[in-house]
């Protein structure tokens, strides 16, 4: 039986061509992450219903995260209570870069520096202008994740054309 997998889409949610919702449309029995309001993102809010909708889907979770999602993951990381068996860690935004939607994206700062409780790879782009990958990989080694650079590939979203994205796939193998 495959691990249960938990998504945690970014800042407005993962659309439906967003290499997220894909994988999920194959896969059923994953589940995704609801949050109130997509657009106007209060880490407390986000943190708190990560362990409640989490919570419910067993040990050993597997999460799937993309660019805000991930500092959501990160801040939950260090209060909660449910055995995470690794975490996908994509397109980690830096809140210092001039993209970062800070006036809509608030209590994600500062960021846990701690080692985090369970495996993890943080992938980054060379090109994502939310955050470089000298910062993702400062990010990498803090939390003890594995570390890998796919290119010039942008926010790693929709919009870089990577349809199903079977390189993420694969490294989110390594984690099932």
């Amino acid at each position: 039986m495959e691990n249960p997998v938990f998504v945690v889409p970014g800042h407005g949610n993962s659309g439906p061509a967003h290499w997220q919702s894909l994988w999920q449309s194959t896969r059923p029995q994953w589940r995704r992450l609801q949050v109130d309001d997509w657009d106007r993102a209060v880490c407390d809010d986000w943190v708190s219903a990560l362990e409640q909708q989490a919570g419910g889907l067993g040990s050993d979770l597997v999460v799937v995260a993309h660019s805000l999602g991930c500092l959501a993951v990160v801040h939950w990381a260090m209060r909660c209570t449910l055995r995470i068996r690794g975490a996908l860690l994509v397109a980690v935004p830096d809140p210092q870069a001039a993209a970062y939607p800070a006036e809509t994206s608030l209590g994600f700062e500062p960021l846990p520096s701690a080692r985090l409780p369970f495996p993890s790879i943080v992938v980054a782009s060379n090109d994502d202008p939310y955050g470089s990958t000298a910062y993702a990989s400062e990010r990498a080694r803090a939390w003890g994740s594995e570390f890998v650079e796919v290119g010039a590939r942008g926010h790693i979203n929709a919009a870089s054309g990577l349809g199903d994205w079977p390189e993420g796939y694969r490294l989110l193998q390594r984690l099932l």
